[in-house]
């Protein structure tokens, strides 16, 4: 899990990728070799320095909301097993002590988190059940309207949380599972941070100020994020960079520049939301370029400690202040 040279001692997250669904779902991909297929797989992982991967469940659209239950657990199962079948390499964390422990043994960390939360419509029980089957972070929405929150392509009629999503979220909030805000409407948006009492993370969006999408923060917004105590990891999705066209490596660092500028460097951190995207920039074509983004951050001028928090120890400061320090047994 080490990049080799100026890099080799600084530690990498990234807060979303989407590649659980080539597990099951795509012809000729093994997550175990090297791929032409997708942006992730463990080598790739490993050529990238990665050391701590989100993977998001993602519900498609499809199963939403009858069958969302269902899809949720199909993709649970599916992550399990495939990070069982590499467990000499990887280990599922669940706890503070298994992250402590990854990073001792130098396997990659992998934290199970779910885009969209339609699942947990049934209650606050289904909640502690996936829990218990080791799911740590939780999207509230995916763009649309659900009974915990409405998100981003709801419009100007979007409303906030919802009375049952505000009870999830405390209830998260105790267990120890990582909020994210991604995706929500704004009203949502600062919602979650009235009614977090743990630092949130929007896993994935870029500057609204550089990049008018609708999923990317306001000013108003990172402020509100900073002075919270959050993070936004910021992603290679070039429609979230720039406004039209394909967009390059300075475009994205353009984003980190100007959130460090205005808001500071804890605010940053990398969601990279590889697998989950048809098109990157251009020269983080994969995970295994991670290295590219850290040199270049470090050619824009910040220091190598600055990079270290945006590489991963911002994320790394939540992921530790909000899982159980051990095993819970209720």
């Amino acid at each position: 899990m080490k990049v080799n040279g100026i890099l080799k001692d600084i530690f990498i997250a990234d807060g979303h990728c989407d590649t659980v669904h080539h597990f099951r779902g795509t012809a000729g991909y093994n997550f175990s070799k090297a791929n032409n297929i997708g942006h992730i797989d463990l080598p790739r992982l490993q050529k990238g320095g990665v050391a701590l991967q989100f993977f998001a469940l993602f519900v498609e659209p499809e199963f939403k909301p009858f069958q969302a239950l269902q899809r949720t657990l199909q993709l649970m199962e599916h992550f399990l097993s495939e990070m069982k079948k590499n467990g000499d390499q990887i280990k599922v964390i669940r706890t503070q002590q298994d992250l402590a422990e990854a990073i001792k043994q130098q396997k990659l960390a992998a934290l199970m988190s779910l885009e969209g939360a339609e699942a947990l419509e049934a209650g606050v029980e289904i909640l502690q059940i996936f829990f218990r089957l080791g799911l740590r972070g939780v999207g509230l929405t995916w763009n649309q309207r659900n009974g915990l929150a409405d998100g981003v392509s709801v419009g100007k009629a979007a409303g906030g949380l919802t009375k049952l999503g505000k009870t999830m979220v405390q209830e998260m909030n105790r267990l120890g599972i990582i909020v994210d805000g991604a995706h929500l409407a704004p009203r949502g948006f600062f919602d979650l941070l009235e009614t977090s009492t743990k630092p949130v993370v929007i896993s994935h969006a870029n500057a609204a100020a550089l990049c008018s999408h609708p999923r990317n923060l306001s000013d108003e917004q990172l402020k509100a994020l900073r002075d919270h105590g959050g993070v936004v990891g910021l992603t290679v999705f070039p429609d979230f960079i720039v406004d039209e066209g394909p967009a390059t490596l300075a475009d994205l660092l353009d984003h980190f520049c100007y959130i460090a500028e205005h808001f500071g460097t804890d605010i940053l951190a990398i969601g990279a939301d590889y697998d989950g995207i048809k098109n990157t920039v251009e020269e983080l074509s994969d995970v295994s370029k991670m290295p590219l983004l850290l040199h270049g951050l470090l050619e824009r001028g910040f220091s190598k400690n600055e990079v270290k928090k945006i590489a991963g120890e911002n994320l790394l400061r939540i992921v530790r202040s909000t899982l159980p320090k051990e095993e819970v047994i209720f």
